[in-house]
């Protein structure tokens, strides 16, 4: 057994140490003492020695190929003391609470994230954070990028999203569940920020001019001119003739002259005004 305990006098005064005892899942670092064939032991320090062996030394093992005696190196405890008097340690398990303490830190700070996406299905996009997979639902993404598919067909909304594989997209994360390695992303989190600070120019009662962005059975998208704010009217302010086929009334990219009937949580909801040229008190 390998022997690299140290005794500290209490009397000593270049050694006024004071030792908190260590406990199973703290994250710790040592000293590569010596890598063998199937285990690593690692000097930490007053408290013992450390040994990585069996399954999570076979896990890690092309990860240390470039580890030499000395080195430092971060690992998990896993047992204070197995049958050998060695504390247990887990590079990988270190690994992985290192990234989630990080993405917890990204989430409180609302730092923003690019990541890639990698594939979509029917309810968002999947993409991979720290190496992680993350998934981006649908009601998640930017206004802009948000799949304005008439009737809400699955397939179609699908096949707008699949548009989106292999784009980089910037997101915020909005939720973690490090027991069961869910990461949940959001687009629309610093929209919805810079939206606050944009709509603070309008106010209800005000007449804006936009272009149509979206139609769907439950109202029409605008987009405000010379802004990229959008605001929703509801299918309810539509006059009876207009609304009996929206899709052939209201094509997206005419301009529309609108009024601001609400303002709040980051959203707009307008009454339609006269069709034809569109005007901005903006």
């Amino acid at each position: 057994m390998i022997n690299t305990n140290k005794e500290i006098s209490k009397n000593d005064e270049n050694c006024p140490v004071t030792i908190n005892p260590p406990r199973t899942g703290e994250i710790i670092k040592g000293k590569v003492i010596v890598q063998e064939r199937s285990a690593l032991y690692v000097d930490l320090g007053a408290i013992g020695t450390g040994i990585v062996y069996g399954k999570e030394f076979h896990e890690v093992k092309d990860r240390l190929k470039d580890i030499g005696e000395g080195d430092s190196i971060s690992a998990k405890i896993v047992s204070l003391e197995n049958d050998e008097g060695y504390i247990e340690l887990s590079i990988s398990g270190a690994t992985r609470k290192l990234v989630w303490d990080e993405l917890r830190e990204k989430q409180e700070t609302r730092e923003p994230v690019t990541v890639k996406i990698g594939g979509a299905n029917k309810g968002g996009l999947m993409a991979k954070v720290s190496g992680l997979p993350a998934f981006l639902p649908v009601s998640q993404l930017a206004s802009h990028h948000y799949p304005k598919v008439v009737g809400g067909d699955p397939d179609k909304i699908l096949k707008e999203l699949q548009k989106f594989v292999g784009e980089d997209l910037s997101v915020r994360i909005l939720n973690l569940k490090p027991k069961t390695g869910e990461i949940i992303l959001s687009e629309k989190m610093a929209e919805m920020e810079q939206r606050e600070e944009q709509l603070k120019k309008y106010h209800v009662g005000q007449d804006i001019g936009g272009a149509i962005t979206g139609v769907m059975e439950f109202g029409i998208f605008i987009r405000f001119d010379n802004d990229s704010v959008e605001g929703l009217i509801p299918v309810a302010q539509i006059p009876e003739e207009a609304k009996k086929n929206l899709s052939e009334n209201f094509k997206i990219g005419d301009k529309l002259n609108a009024r601001i009937v609400e303002i709040g949580n980051g959203k707009v909801f307008l009454s339609l005004a006269d069709r034809g040229e569109a005007r901005s008190e903006v």
